[in-house]
């Protein structure tokens, strides 16, 4: 790399906030689960995006750092931070001159609309080589994503040092951002690789469906629960990660033409739930617990259904649900014509083993195998909240 992107880089990140002029900074903490309509504070103990159900548009990117030196790296860590702050409050992009480059790309106008902007910040594994001098603070349980028997994994759309997830209800909102933070990062970080994601608004009430037509995230943990299930505390972690949680993002492909020529209950029993109303098989409702004891042998619910495998709702598997934030994409076409369609899935906990991969293992060989293609994603850890104006992510893995 040249010496002048990586000066321009450092520069920028030590001006900080006076790059912008900001309308609002998203000062208040919101610690509550909030729909997707709903504002997202910046500030607060934990990632507050996190909380939010997605809205209409995502963005899931994954970045490799080439920061030099641990110095290098806290610079990126707070420009980063600078943007985020301003992208989620809003405001007025300051004026650098009329020989300088504009400060903001124009994309959302004159003025930065706030408060619907929504960031999580993530490190991988890869970041806790030595480059840095981080091995010994590298969260407990973070590793390179586990390949699991049913995947096809393209090790160009895997992993990666950083993840950075945006969110809003507006396309131009996260392409805007996603813009916005690579031009202040470059020369510290550089995207390997991203996918666009959308969420459907609910049809015609309850949980939003993916691209099989079937409700996804009915059974997620209630907001009482995240302590036990979500968020990671002091013990078997190093203390800088209190706050934070472990991230899954995984890009699985739907084979959407198979999909649509099996019959509907054939489908239901795959998922064993009603694709309509997103009921159990044995319920009416979407919110109906299923009565797995009822029906020991799988008459109603087969034993080989995505839920039963997934959540079979005993005590020894209490501890292992997860908080999921799963969107749709569509890619077009591949080489061969067919649709490249599918979910970014994308879940929260509070350790790999007993929580995602558990899951997983469960779910080798399901029928759902013959229609799914998992091809990329990572493993990352989302960083503790920026707590105030003065922090910045990852201020105490850092210092």
């Amino acid at each position: 790399m040249s010496d002048l992107p990586r000066r321009s880089f450092l520069r920028r990140a030590a001006m900080g906030a006076g790059l912008t002029v900001a309308a609002g900074a998203g000062l208040g903490a919101s610690a509550a689960v909030t729909d997707s309509t709903a504002p997202v504070a910046f500030h607060g103990k934990n990632q507050a995006a996190i909380l939010r159900k997605p809205p209409t548009q995502t963005i899931v990117a994954s970045f490799d750092v080439v920061a030099e030196s641990k110095a290098e790296l806290t610079d990126l860590f707070r420009a980063v931070t600078d943007r985020a702050r301003f992208l989620t409050g809003g405001g007025a992009p300051a004026a650098l001159g009329i020989t300088a480059p504009p400060a903001d790309s124009g994309v959302l106008g004159p003025v930065v609309p706030g408060g619907d902007l929504g960031v999580v910040l993530g490190v991988g594994a890869s970041l806790f080589d030595d480059r840095y001098g981080l091995a010994k603070l590298k969260p407990a349980k973070l590793k390179p994503m586990t390949t699991f028997p049913d995947d096809a994994l393209d090790p160009a759309q895997c992993h990666g040092d950083l993840s950075l997830t945006l969110s809003a209800n507006s396309t131009d909102t996260v392409l805007h951002a996603l813009r916005d933070i690579a031009r202040a990062t470059r020369g510290g970080m550089q995207l390997r690789w991203k996918l666009n994601g959308f969420s459907s608004p609910p049809r015609p009430a309850g949980t939003p469906r993916n691209l099989m037509g079937f409700k996804d995230g009915t059974s997620n943990p209630e907001e009482a629960d995240f302590d036990r299930l979500v968020w990671t505390s002091g013990t078997g972690e190093p203390a800088w990660a209190a706050g934070g949680s472990y991230q899954v993002i995984r890009l699985i492909r739907m084979l959407v033409e198979f999909w649509d020529r099996v019959s509907l209950a054939e489908q239901e029993n795959m998922f064993g739930r009603r694709r309509d109303t997103g009921a159990p098989l044995d319920g009416t409702e979407e919110t109906d617990v299923p009565r797995y004891a009822d029906d020991p042998i799988g008459t109603v619910i087969p034993l080989t259904s995505h839920i039963r495998k997934a959540n079979p709702r005993t005590p020894e598997t209490d501890a292992g649900r997860i908080l999921r934030r799963a969107v749709n994409y569509d890619r077009g076409i591949d080489s061969n014509g067919n649709l490249d369609m599918g979910l970014v899935f994308v879940c929260y906990q509070q350790d790999l083993e007993r929580q995602f991969e558990a899951i997983q293992t469960r779910l080798a060989g399901e029928p759902l195998t013959d229609y799914i293609s998992p091809f990329g994603g990572g493993y990352f850890f989302a960083l503790p909240g920026v707590t105030g104006p003065d922090d910045h992510f990852g201020r105490s893995l850092l210092t």
